[in-house]
């Protein structure tokens, strides 16, 4: 690791998110930009793990309503009940009670709203009538999904009515492979925030590992990123996070070896070269990347072990 101070400011962690270089995530800060202070319905798409949560919180800040307050509610454990409570549909004074003092109301992940909360939902949204009626949510809405709210409809899981009164304007959040030119800067941005949080020094991370951790999938997008990060600061050891990495890429392709059907034979070719990149991979970390050292261990010649990291994609440049 090498140490240093970070140049991430935290204290908007909701720009750096926004933020980037791929030109899906600029289009979605335009968006963001363009919207937030209307009072439109927002609907965010994108996997889990995507940041869809920050990207709400960052609109509201933008709003005509920042100054009010923002109220979360988790839809997976909302029954209708319960949301009435919440939303106090059953107030008298022509709106609910939840639109008082608050300037948005986040839905969190919406699809996972039964059948009969979705109902309440809808009752409680305006219509285009703006007569004051009891139960009317006047608070900013905006809802977030993992799912393809186009499927749910048709499959007749998740109500039209409801679907088009929340779809104002929707949003879809890139995966973390689809903005891996962002990766480095979220990187520093989470390890000056958890070694703040742990009291240790600001560090950054060697340039192997900010290539591995480039190259990697991210399956559980910036979720699995920040925490990698936080047990890189924790443990202080940033080779057993690449050692994790190399271990959950070897489990994931060995399973697309099997779901696609091929042959024995290239079935083990593709575990022998996984399992010689792991063995690479696990002697540079044990030697801090000193490539002869590792050569070594693997009982190789140096030349031999540079012609495999550059087959391994990694750079030959001697480590910081």
């Amino acid at each position: 690791m090498q140490m240093g101070r970070s140049e991430v400011d935290m204290t908007n962690s909701g720009d750096l998110f926004l933020s980037g270089k791929v030109a899906a995530t600029q289009a979605l800060e335009s968006a963001i930009a363009e919207i937030a202070p209307t009072n439109i319905p927002v609907l965010l798409i994108g996997e889990s793990g995507t940041g869809k949560q920050v990207f709400a919180r960052r609109i509201h800040s933008l709003s005509m309503g920042s100054e009010k307050a923002l109220v979360e509610i988790t839809c997976a454990s909302m029954t209708a009940e319960l949301l009435s409570d919440r939303l106090g549909l059953n107030s008298v004074s022509g709106r609910a009670s939840a639109s008082i003092g608050v300037g948005t109301v986040l839905f969190d992940e919406v699809s996972e709203l039964e059948s009969a909360s979705q109902r309440s939902l809808l009752s409680a949204l305006p219509d285009g009538d703006s007569r004051p009626r009891p139960g009317l949510l006047t608070a900013r809405l905006i809802s977030t999904t993992s799912r393809n709210l186009d499927d749910e409809v048709r499959a007749r899981r998740f109500r039209s009515e409801l679907y088009y009164r929340i779809n104002g304007v929707c949003l879809r959040l890139p995966p973390l492979r689809e903005r891996k030119e962002d990766i480095p800067r979220l990187v520093d941005f989470f390890l000056a925030k958890h070694a703040t949080q742990f009291g240790r020094p600001r560090f950054s991370l060697s340039p192997e590992t900010l290539r591995a951790f480039v190259d990697h999938s991210w399956p559980g997008n910036i979720r699995e990123l920040e925490n990698a990060v936080r047990n890189i600061v924790a443990l202080n050891d940033e080779h057993l996070a690449v050692s994790e990495l190399v271990q959950a890429r070897t489990e994931t392709r060995a399973a697309e070896v099997n779901a696609s059907g091929n042959s024995l034979k290239v079935a083990a070719r593709a575990a022998s070269r996984e399992a010689e990149r792991e063995l690479i991979l696990k002697a540079l970390a044990r030697t801090r990347w000193n490539r002869k050292r590792a050569a070594q261990e693997l009982q190789i010649s140096y030349k031999s072990l540079l012609y495999k990291l550059k087959q391994i994609g990694l750079q030959e440049t001697e480590a910081s």
